[in-house]
């Protein structure tokens, strides 16, 4: 087979080059691999028996250690970058291609001076992984103010604290009392101070970066379903349904971990009626699918972060977070996707609730929940999907990996509803314990 050096000038000739000898290897064209793919992982999605197993992978960090690249090249050098998730697929062969939805842009961050991230080869040397910088955003006396004028407040309070180049935005009186006689001219000669007027300027540069990031992220989908491999969750990670659980917005984003667990004790009320007035906005701007061309639905993913057993009481998660999380999967549902969150964390208590969400229409990526367990309540109900612990993909061997994945097909595999992967990020993963999961798929995955 063609060997993909991202370095060659002619990696994109190589590629065609590559992807006929694939099509020579199956006997089968690329769309009809790309059928064949596709058609796999919806019926394990909808609680069909497929052919067999399908398996997954994300590209991600492993994808730039696989090719020698440092990790900055995902902020920075994009076109490498994109190389690299291709040579990662078509060298591995899963049921799923790349995604570049998580590919972010160092000039962005750096453009907006930005606070809560920490990237490579910005504010990190170049192969250290990115960071989230959690912090408090919104102080806990803050909530009267977030929830009686939240736009003022994400203005002139929550973006200057996040994005130093925004601090201007702090100087600007609030709009509510713009209304009658000059408005907003009586503010305009604020905008002809030095420090609005660069910020302009940063603003109109980052803007084009991101839509240059944006195009190229759509041209980058659309490229691997031309050499045969469906993206996981095709034009972004939450399509345009409710992309998070209203809790783990506030907690992530405006009261950081520690401000949100002491709310649930000393301010109940106003950190539900934040969650409440969150999940009304989501899905207020909330879109309904598209189905493809083959009648496939989008998947719309969902980080979750707080709602796991280690988090918080069932009593806790009965009241907190569960409403809102069901209330976001169900508005996605009727929207058409196929809610797939990513179950971030040990959810062993927390299954039985699960079984309340639509049959056929979620997804259970799980992460560190015991997954027999999962299989024996969610089975039949709700496709399963993960599984391999990182640390054997990480420090395992092959034959681990093989023998690990050959159960989990032979138990959580049995009768259908199941997608082979890892359990988490594959980062650090050695090539050939992928190549041995990939492997195992097909070897023992046929029904």
């Amino acid at each position: 087979m063609t060997e993909l050096d991202i370095h060659s000038e002619t990696f994109w000739e190589d590629l065609k080059k590559r992807t006929r000898e694939t099509e020579e290897k199956y006997g089968k064209s690329v769309t009809q691999l790309l059928e064949e793919r596709e058609k796999r992982v919806n019926d394990a999605i909808e609680l069909r028996v497929p052919d067999r197993i399908p398996v997954t992978i994300q590209t991600g960090v492993f994808s730039a250690r696989y090719v020698g690249l440092p990790l900055s090249s995902m902020y920075y050098d994009h076109d490498a970058y994109r190389k690299a998730s291709v040579k990662t697929i078509v060298d591995f062969e899963p049921d799923q291609g790349a995604s570049m939805v998580l590919v972010n842009s160092g000039l962005i961050l750096e453009l907006l001076d930005t606070r809560h991230q920490r990237w490579p080869g910005g504010t990190l040397p170049a192969d250290i992984p990115y960071q989230f910088v959690e912090g408090e955003y919104m102080k806990a006396e803050e909530y009267d103010l977030f929830l009686n004028d939240p736009s003022d407040f994400i203005f002139r309070y929550y973006l200057p604290r996040i994005y130093g180049s925004l601090e201007p935005f702090s100087e600007v009186p609030p709009f509510r009392n713009m209304i009658g006689h000059l408005g907003f001219a009586t503010i305009v000669g604020l905008f002809n101070r030095p420090e609005f007027k660069e910020l302009a300027e940063k603003i109109a540069k980052a803007a084009a970066e991101q839509e240059r990031i944006r195009q190229e992220g759509a041209e980058f989908s659309k490229m691997m379903e031309e050499i045969g491999y469906p993206s996981q969750y095709g034009r972004g990670l939450g399509g345009g349904g409710v992309a998070q659980a209203p809790f783990d917005t506030i907690s992530d984003n405006l009261r950081g971990m520690r401000g949100a667990m002491l709310d649930m004790y000393r301010c109940p009320d106003k950190l539900l009626a934040a969650c409440d007035k969150i999940l009304e906005w989501q899905i207020e701007q909330s879109v309904p699918a598209e189905v493809d061309s083959r009648g496939y639905r989008r998947r719309a993913g969902m980080p979750l972060h707080r709602g796991s057993d280690s988090f918080m009481s069932l009593e806790q998660f009965e009241k907190f977070y569960w409403p809102g999380l069901k209330k976001a999967i169900l508005t996605n549902v009727a929207l058409g996707y196929i809610s797939a969150p990513f179950w971030e964390g040990i959810w062993d208590d927390r299954l039985e609730y699960l079984r309340e969400l639509p049959k056929g229409k979620v997804v259970f990526h799980c992460e560190n929940t015991d997954i027999f367990k999962a299989k024996e309540i969610l089975g039949g109900h709700m496709c399963i999907q993960g599984g391999v612990p990182p640390t054997i993909l990480q420090a395992g061997t092959p034959d681990d990996v093989d023998a690990y994945c050959k159960k989990l097909i032979d138990v959580v595999g049995k009768g259908g509803g199941f997608i082979l992967g890892p359990g988490s990020a594959i980062d650090y993963a050695k090539p050939e314990n992928i190549r041995a999961m990939i492997h195992a798929a097909k070897k023992y995955g046929k029904y």
